[in-house]
């Protein structure tokens, strides 16, 4: 029999592999016929022909924006469910997407901001703020924050955002041409300099994530009994949220609001690697990348030679996993 850790252990170092296996897919795969050997000589003997420049400025940023924006998302997924409990809690259904995703429209229709290079803080400050509604309305009343009400008012923040920007997009018809495709969630034409704006940030989330991993084990048991072991919840709930905002609001700056990775990725670890954070974080984040770079290898090959949105394969993917979860009650989040 092997060992939990040991077993753990192998499971992330498969998943490491798997990435980088589906990374070389992203990189070779397209419209553009490529191969192995084409690949490798685009970064060793770069000639300067199509095929090399389509790999070094096109498929390889897209590639690890791909697989930074799915594990990004996939750890502020197991972050947001493990700090309300609630087995649905996702950047996307807490409306932190649509918050950054409004924030951007915003920008861009009264400031004409079209350099997806300056989204990053106004993306991050519409995460805020919507983060910080949707705490504010859950709390409201006697029982305080619930895992139901919170459900309710990211649902009710959602669909308030997005009436919003639908609302302005229908007003001005240049704002809507311009950032319809980046609504839809895509990872299309984005340059690595873009990956590299969000970059710090994104290392942050990532290493304090990986820091407090042993605190989010304690979290996981409730309030009180944390309380009790010695655990600062106030402050520790605090720097959760403020890593989900980074996380998701710098994700959502790069490749727009992409929905479901967040929800479906955190179940599948939990039944693979198990509940302890220490492992979960990393394994997760492992398979939200892989998630996404295959959600849009796929999204690449549909109505060739034009692409689907990715953020229109992870609606398809996560959409009756969702309902699986709302049906079956959510499961085991401790």
């Amino acid at each position: 029999m092997i060992e939990k850790s040991t077993y753990k252990g192998i499971s992330v170092i498969v998943t490491f592999i798997l990435l980088l296996f589906f990374i070389g897919l992203s990189i070779i795969l397209g419209y553009t016929d490529t191969s192995i050997q084409t690949s490798y000589k685009a970064f060793t003997q770069f000639n300067e022909s199509e095929e090399h420049i389509i790999i070094q400025t096109i498929r390889l940023p897209r590639a690890l924006i791909a697989a930074s924006v799915g594990a990004s998302l996939a750890i502020a997924g197991v972050l947001m469910q493990t700090l309300t409990r609630n087995p649905l809690a996702s950047p996307s259904i807490l409306g932190i997407n649509a918050g950054a995703g409004f924030a951007v429209v915003i920008a861009v229709t009264f400031m004409q901001i079209t350099n997806l290079q300056s989204f990053t803080w106004i993306s991050l400050l519409g995460a805020a703020v919507a983060a910080v509604g949707v705490y504010v309305i859950g709390s409201a009343g006697r029982e305080g924050l619930t895992p139901m009400k919170l459900t309710l008012a990211g649902a009710a923040m959602t669909a308030l955002f997005a009436s919003f920007t639908q609302g302005l997009l229908v007003t001005n018809e240049a704002a809507f041409e311009q950032v319809l495709f980046w609504l839809s969630g895509s990872v299309q034409g984005r340059k690595l300099e873009v990956l590299l704006s969000v970059l710090p940030y994104l290392l942050v989330g990532w290493t304090v994530t990986l820091l407090i991993s042993s605190k989010m084990n304690v979290l996981a048991m409730g309030d009180d009994l944390a309380k009790g072991l010695g655990l600062k919840v106030g402050l520790i709930k605090i720097v959760v949220g403020v890593l989900v905002i980074l996380l998701a609001g710098s994700s959502v700056a790069i490749a727009g609001p992409i929905g479901f990775i967040g929800i479906v990725i955190p179940h599948i670890a939990r039944r693979i690697i198990g509940t302890d954070h220490r492992w979960l974080l990393p394994f997760s984040g492992l398979l939200g990348g892989i998630l996404l770079l295959g959600a849009d290898i796929g999204a690449r090959y549909i109505i060739m030679p034009q692409e689907v949105p990715v953020g229109v394969m992870t609606a398809f993917i996560g959409t009756p996993f969702f309902i699986y979860i709302a049906r079956k009650g959510g499961g085991n989040q401790s």
